[in-house]
Protein backbone atom coordinates (compact mmCIF):
# COMPACT_ATOMS: atom_id res chain seq x y z
CA UNK A 1 0.00 0.00 0.00
CA UNK A 2 1.30 3.45 -0.83
CA UNK A 3 1.45 6.26 1.70
CA UNK A 4 -1.29 8.09 -0.23
CA UNK A 5 -3.66 5.10 -0.02
CA UNK A 6 -2.82 4.61 3.65
CA UNK A 7 -3.53 8.28 4.40
CA UNK A 8 -6.83 8.13 2.50
CA UNK A 9 -7.83 5.04 4.50
CA UNK A 10 -7.00 6.77 7.79
CA UNK A 11 -9.03 9.83 6.74
CA UNK A 12 -11.97 7.61 5.76
CA UNK A 13 -11.77 5.79 9.09
CA UNK A 14 -11.88 9.10 10.94
CA UNK A 15 -14.81 10.32 8.83
CA UNK A 16 -16.78 7.11 9.39
CA UNK A 17 -16.06 7.20 13.11
CA UNK A 18 -17.22 10.83 13.19
CA UNK A 19 -20.46 9.91 11.42
CA UNK A 20 -21.24 7.20 13.99
CA UNK A 21 -20.57 9.71 16.76
CA UNK A 22 -22.81 12.31 15.07
CA UNK A 23 -25.55 9.65 14.90
CA UNK A 24 -25.34 9.09 18.68
CA UNK A 25 -25.29 12.82 19.42
CA UNK A 26 -28.29 13.51 17.16
CA UNK A 27 -30.34 10.79 18.88
CA UNK A 28 -29.26 11.82 22.38
CA UNK A 29 -29.95 15.52 21.72
CA UNK A 30 -33.20 14.85 19.87
CA UNK A 31 -31.91 16.73 16.83
CA UNK A 32 -34.05 14.95 14.26
CA UNK A 33 -33.15 17.28 11.40
CA UNK A 34 -29.47 16.42 11.96
CA UNK A 35 -30.44 12.73 12.25
CA UNK A 36 -32.12 12.81 8.82
CA UNK A 37 -29.12 14.61 7.26
CA UNK A 38 -26.84 11.73 8.29
CA UNK A 39 -28.65 9.37 5.89
CA UNK A 40 -28.54 8.91 2.13
CA UNK A 41 -31.76 9.82 0.29
CA UNK A 42 -32.79 6.15 0.38
CA UNK A 43 -31.39 5.52 3.88
CA UNK A 44 -33.34 3.27 6.24
CA UNK A 45 -33.23 2.33 9.91
CA UNK A 46 -34.56 -0.75 11.70
CA UNK A 47 -35.34 -0.49 15.42
CA UNK A 48 -37.73 -3.47 15.56
CA UNK A 49 -35.57 -5.52 17.94
CA UNK A 50 -35.96 -2.67 20.46
CA UNK A 51 -39.74 -2.55 20.04
CA UNK A 52 -39.63 0.12 17.33
CA UNK A 53 -40.20 0.39 13.62
CA UNK A 54 -38.33 -0.07 10.36
CA UNK A 55 -38.55 2.61 7.70
CA UNK A 56 -36.88 5.46 5.90
CA UNK A 57 -34.95 8.02 7.94
CA UNK A 58 -37.87 10.45 8.04
CA UNK A 59 -40.35 7.84 9.27
CA UNK A 60 -37.93 6.61 11.91
CA UNK A 61 -37.08 10.16 13.03
CA UNK A 62 -40.81 10.79 13.57
CA UNK A 63 -41.12 7.59 15.61
CA UNK A 64 -38.00 8.45 17.64
CA UNK A 65 -39.38 11.95 18.34
CA UNK A 66 -42.43 10.41 19.95
CA UNK A 67 -40.91 7.42 21.72
CA UNK A 68 -37.76 9.10 23.05
CA UNK A 69 -39.79 12.09 24.23
CA UNK A 70 -40.49 9.95 27.31
CA UNK A 71 -36.89 10.46 28.41
CA UNK A 72 -35.37 13.69 29.73
CA UNK A 73 -31.84 12.26 29.45
CA UNK A 74 -30.31 9.95 26.85
CA UNK A 75 -26.68 9.03 26.42
CA UNK A 76 -25.51 6.55 23.79
CA UNK A 77 -22.13 5.02 24.44
CA UNK A 78 -21.05 3.34 21.19
CA UNK A 79 -17.93 1.22 21.59
CA UNK A 80 -15.98 -1.70 20.09
CA UNK A 81 -16.38 -0.32 16.57
CA UNK A 82 -15.35 -2.78 13.87
CA UNK A 83 -15.04 -1.18 10.43
CA UNK A 84 -14.75 -2.87 7.04
CA UNK A 85 -14.63 -1.05 3.72
CA UNK A 86 -16.38 -2.60 0.74
CA UNK A 87 -16.42 -2.33 -3.03
CA UNK A 88 -18.96 -0.44 -5.09
CA UNK A 89 -18.69 -0.50 -8.88
CA UNK A 90 -15.08 -1.74 -8.78
CA UNK A 91 -13.92 1.06 -6.47
CA UNK A 92 -12.68 -0.09 -3.09
CA UNK A 93 -13.73 2.10 -0.22
CA UNK A 94 -17.03 3.54 -1.43
CA UNK A 95 -19.01 1.49 1.07
CA UNK A 96 -18.37 0.60 4.66
CA UNK A 97 -19.91 -1.57 7.36
CA UNK A 98 -19.52 -0.79 11.07
CA UNK A 99 -20.55 -3.19 13.81
CA UNK A 100 -20.52 -1.48 17.18
CA UNK A 101 -21.79 -2.33 20.65
CA UNK A 102 -23.83 0.20 22.61
CA UNK A 103 -25.02 0.94 26.12
CA UNK A 104 -27.78 3.50 26.42
CA UNK A 105 -28.70 4.85 29.87
CA UNK A 106 -31.82 7.02 29.92
CA UNK A 107 -33.86 8.90 32.51
CA UNK A 108 -37.65 9.11 32.34
CA UNK A 109 -39.01 12.65 32.06
CA UNK A 110 -40.87 13.99 35.06
CA UNK A 111 -39.50 11.54 37.62
CA UNK A 112 -40.20 13.09 41.01
CA UNK A 113 -37.20 11.67 42.84
CA UNK A 114 -35.68 14.86 44.22
CA UNK A 115 -33.55 15.71 41.18
CA UNK A 116 -31.63 12.47 40.81
CA UNK A 117 -29.79 12.13 37.51
CA UNK A 118 -29.29 8.37 37.80
CA UNK A 119 -30.70 6.45 34.84
CA UNK A 120 -33.83 4.44 35.43
CA UNK A 121 -33.78 2.66 32.07
CA UNK A 122 -30.68 1.14 30.47
CA UNK A 123 -30.42 -0.98 27.35
CA UNK A 124 -27.60 -2.43 25.32
CA UNK A 125 -26.91 -4.28 22.14
CA UNK A 126 -25.22 -3.93 18.78
CA UNK A 127 -25.57 -1.54 15.87
CA UNK A 128 -24.92 -2.49 12.28
CA UNK A 129 -24.25 0.62 10.20
CA UNK A 130 -24.12 0.44 6.40
CA UNK A 131 -22.43 3.51 4.93
CA UNK A 132 -21.99 4.96 1.47
CA UNK A 133 -19.51 7.57 0.25
CA UNK A 134 -21.48 10.39 -1.42
CA UNK A 135 -20.59 13.77 -2.91
CA UNK A 136 -21.39 15.23 0.55
CA UNK A 137 -19.15 12.71 2.33
CA UNK A 138 -19.98 9.50 4.16
CA UNK A 139 -23.68 8.93 4.86
CA UNK A 140 -25.74 6.20 6.50
CA UNK A 141 -27.52 3.93 4.09
CA UNK A 142 -28.74 1.52 6.76
CA UNK A 143 -28.87 1.34 10.55
CA UNK A 144 -29.99 -1.88 12.23
CA UNK A 145 -30.35 -2.01 16.00
CA UNK A 146 -30.05 -5.38 17.70
CA UNK A 147 -31.08 -4.80 21.30
CA UNK A 148 -29.72 -7.61 23.48
CA UNK A 149 -30.81 -6.55 26.96
CA UNK A 150 -32.60 -3.90 28.97
CA UNK A 151 -32.97 -3.02 32.62
CA UNK A 152 -35.50 -0.78 34.33
CA UNK A 153 -34.97 1.32 37.46
CA UNK A 154 -31.18 1.11 37.67
CA UNK A 155 -31.22 -1.66 40.27
CA UNK A 156 -34.56 -3.24 39.39
CA UNK A 157 -35.26 -6.59 37.79
CA UNK A 158 -33.71 -7.33 34.42
CA UNK A 159 -36.06 -7.85 31.52
CA UNK A 160 -35.07 -9.50 28.27
CA UNK A 161 -35.17 -7.47 25.08
CA UNK A 162 -38.28 -7.87 22.92
CA UNK A 163 -38.31 -11.01 20.79
CA UNK A 164 -36.94 -10.52 17.29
Amino acid sequence: MTQRVELATVLDRLAVDGLVTEYAVAVDDGDWAAYRRLFTADGRADYRSAGGIEGDAGQVAAWLTESLGLFSMRQHLIVNRRLRFGILEQDTGDTARVLADYVNPMRFAGDGDGGSTAPDFVCGGRYSFGLLRTAEGWRLREVVVQEKWRRLDGTGPRRPAPAE
